[in-house]
């Protein structure tokens, strides 16, 4: 099998590159326990993925495999998610009733991220009409070559236990575990640079 070919998203590209991380999250359990309805889902999920990582676009970290099939964001060191656009989404999104437990995780969510400076993959999503093409391996070892290249850590949270095995085959190893209430846990996961020969 050819692997799929990424590039940086273009100016212009970024709803097209939300849809595809909306697509393929819909059966994700962090963002299903999140918003358990589909009309909740589909009008929460873009503002989340536009506030988690969104800063990705704005400097050109934002990669894509052809036709935008699978989309990863990723922060450069220093960057972080838009705490402020992400408060205000959380908070007219997520029913009463579940908001603390919510709260609680993403907290937890930056408890584990590194010290050091470190590049973090906010999101990566493939269409799930392309899964198991090699997109997501596509998608990782491009960005990984820069951490690499700049011996600079990489580090995520896994939503979805599925992916696990993805990101240890990229040389990520889980540190901890996140989970408040009744959410799924959510694996924290540190990928230390590999030399470059």
């Amino acid at each position: 099998m050819v692997s799929p070919i990424v590039r940086a998203i273009a100016v212009g590209e970024e709803f097209s590159a939300i849809e595809t991380i909306v697509l393929a999250f819909a059966a994700d359990p962090a963002a299903r326990w999140t918003w358990p309805s589909s009309h909740q889902y589909l009008d929460a999920m873009p503002r989340l993925a536009q506030a988690f990582g969104g800063g990705a676009f704005t400097r050109g970290t934002a990669c894509c495999t052809e036709e935008l099939t699978g989309a990863a964001l990723w922060l450069p060191p220093g960057i972080h998610p838009d705490e402020e656009k992400l408060g205000e989404m959380l908070q007219t999104t997520v029913s009463p009733s579940h908001r603390d437990n919510v709260s609680a995780v993403f907290e937890q969510m930056a408890k584990y991220h590194p010290g050091e400076p470190h590049w973090y993959l906010a999101l990566i999503g493939v269409d799930p009409a392309h899964q198991g093409k090699g997109h997501g391996d596509a998608l990782m070892a491009y960005a990984l070559k820069r951490c690499d290249r700049d011996q600079v850590p990489a580090y995520l949270e896994s939503s979805n236990p599925r992916n696990v095995s993805l990101y240890r085959r990229h040389g990520f190893e889980p540190v901890g575990a996140i989970q408040a209430g009744s959410s799924p846990t959510i694996v924290p996961m540190v990928r230390r640079p590999r030399r470059v020969a």
